[in-house]
């Protein structure tokens, strides 16, 4: 398998590259964005690694080695399920704080992050479905597990019109509707698991800010599938085309209720025109949940 180098200077180097223009002149940030190329990227940074961002020559020749042998991740999905990622010497996707580790938990966020670890636990007694998460559920991943790289239907598609950016996902098939050009956003009272995005361009960076969530998703790793979030969620995406084929990707996380400090996620995505995106019919057949609760009643 060939072995792309995702590094550090991918992330930081604009160059004296322009961005293609729209036929209404924005920039041109459209096509398929899978990002499972950095699925063996840690979400969080080793402590051992201090500031450190990127791996070593040793350590970089170690995760190609991993990449070309590893044929069966600890995961339950069959094989051909899969979509392996490749070697890449950024050090985490966590890239603020400065040590690519999440910022301390205020006492609530604690709480809430400890239940869902607990609901995970062998010992748990699920009573109904509110007792799993909303990606459990087939309902949602949010805008943070939709983004996060996963090891299969990673698929991101970016569609653009005047006055609008679509951004439509793999799985669980959700679309968010992005305006542009300054309108309000929602009022207060109208939230969602996807919250209310409005966008604008910062020279060639589309900047999209999201409110008016409904603190019931997650924002840990792949899937977003822990510590959850609360209505005071507010994120701030940056998508900015580096050259012709890679598309820089950050959010910062705000939430004041969960985190002391805002936290920021960064990483490369690279355009495949070949990428099918396939329907995910999460709860066709999906007798997971009906299961679950019977044989938890027993």
């Amino acid at each position: 398998m060939a072995l792309v180098v995702l590094s550090g200077a991918w992330l930081q180097s604009q160059g004296a590259f322009k961005a293609p223009r729209t036929p209404w002149g924005d920039p041109e940030l459209q096509g398929v964005w899978p990002s499972a190329l950095l699925v063996d990227v840690p979400f969080e940074r080793p402590a051992s690694f201090g500031t450190r961002s990127e791996l070593t020559d040793d350590e970089f020749a170690q995760a190609q080695q991993r990449a070309e042998s590893d044929t069966s991740p600890a995961i339950s999905q069959p094989p051909h399920w899969l979509e392996r990622g490749r070697a890449s010497r950024q050090a985490s996707l966590v890239v603020d704080p400065a040590d690519g580790r999440l910022p301390p938990m205020t006492p609530d966020g604690t709480r809430r992050a400890d239940r869902w670890r607990t609901m995970y636990s062998d010992t748990y007694q699920y009573e109904r479905p509110e007792d799993f998460t909303p990606y459990d559920r087939c309902i949602t991943r949010g805008v943070l597990g939709s983004m996060f790289p996963n090891i299969y239907n990673t698929g991101t598609e970016i569609l653009q019109a005047p006055g609008l950016v679509v951004i439509r996902y793999e799985m669980i098939h959700e679309t968010r509707v992005v305006p542009l050009g300054g309108r309000p956003h929602l009022p207060g009272a109208i939230r969602s698991y996807m919250g209310d995005s409005r966008g604008g361009w910062d020279g060639d960076t589309l900047v999209v800010e999201t409110t008016n969530f409904n603190g019931r998703t997650g924002s840990y790793g792949r899937n977003a599938n822990g510590n959850p979030t609360t209505t005071a969620l507010r994120l701030v995406e940056r998508f900015t085309l580096i050259d012709a084929n890679t598309l820089r990707y950050e959010v910062t996380v705000t939430d004041p209720g969960t985190w002391t400090r805002p936290w920021t996620v960064r990483f490369p995505l690279v355009r495949d025109s070949g990428y099918a995106m396939y329907e995910y019919a999460c709860h066709e057949g999906n007798y997971a949940l009906a299961n679950m609760l019977k044989g938890a009643a027993r």
